[in-house]
């Protein structure tokens, strides 16, 4: 997976600060910051994506504000997950996981062969305060149940229904306390994005040193031509 040496552990596990500076509407995201890519990804398919773990399953809520399933979004099309939540100002952080979703996006709208193919999910770890409207207002003209290349902004009811799917994908999240002990808005996390098959099954971890669409791109298209050489 991406997160192969042990210096790119480190540099990983560096935790990501996110406070809060701005509503939570897509306008006031800020700008998005992406390492350099110091190496050149190879060319899809002339490598595998290993089985690294199975998606954990729970309950969402949807852009209807309805629950549902969180297998219902990581079956039967390729995912690509992001644990993010909507306050985060940091812009090695969710601002810019949102950034390489939109430029993948674009790239595959304009690669025919890859639509209906693949999704985006954008999970909130803040249930408290990320209400499925709010998911919606992060997410903008993005989100979208339909089309070539849905992009759903998802939550859930309660930390409790979460914590499953956050310890199921090995996310760490800490909420920062105030001089009174009281819970702010600023919550510490790795950021991490997952590769996941149509079988729902993780084949690649993305952390910030690696959140390069082309790389990402490939992975997707081996994932692709995998699924037909099965046919």
């Amino acid at each position: 997976m991406r997160l192969r040496s042990a210096a790119n552990l480190g540099l990983a596990a560096l935790f990501l600060f996110c406070g809060v500076a701005f509503a939570h509407r897509a306008e006031h995201r800020p700008a998005a910051v992406r390492p350099a890519m110091d190496y050149t990804p190879p060319p899809a398919g002339s490598y595998a994506l290993h089985v690294i773990d199975r998606a954990p399953d729970g309950e969402v809520i949807g852009a209807n504000g309805r629950r549902h399933r969180f297998s219902d979004y990581t079956h039967g099309r390729i995912t690509l997950l992001s644990l993010v939540y909507t306050y985060c100002t940091e812009p090695t952080g969710c601002a810019l996981a949102y950034e390489t979703g939109v430029e993948i996006k674009t790239r595959i709208l304009a690669e025919p062969r890859l639509h209906g193919r693949a999704r985006f999910v954008s999970l909130s770890f803040d249930p408290l305060n990320d209400t499925h409207q709010s998911m919606q207002a992060y997410g903008g003209r993005h989100a979208a149940a339909a089309g070539p290349l849905p992009w759903h902004f998802l939550t859930t009811r309660s930390m409790r229904e979460l914590r499953p799917i956050l310890e199921g994908f090995g996310q760490e999240i800490e909420i920062e306390r105030d001089a009174g002990g009281r819970p702010t808005r600023t919550i510490s996390h790795l950021l991490k994005l997952f590769l996941i098959d149509r079988d729902g099954r993780v084949r690649e971890i993305y952390s910030t040193a690696f959140l390069h669409p082309e790389a990402m791109l490939n992975d997707i298209r081996s994932l692709v031509m995998e699924e037909d050489a099965r046919r």
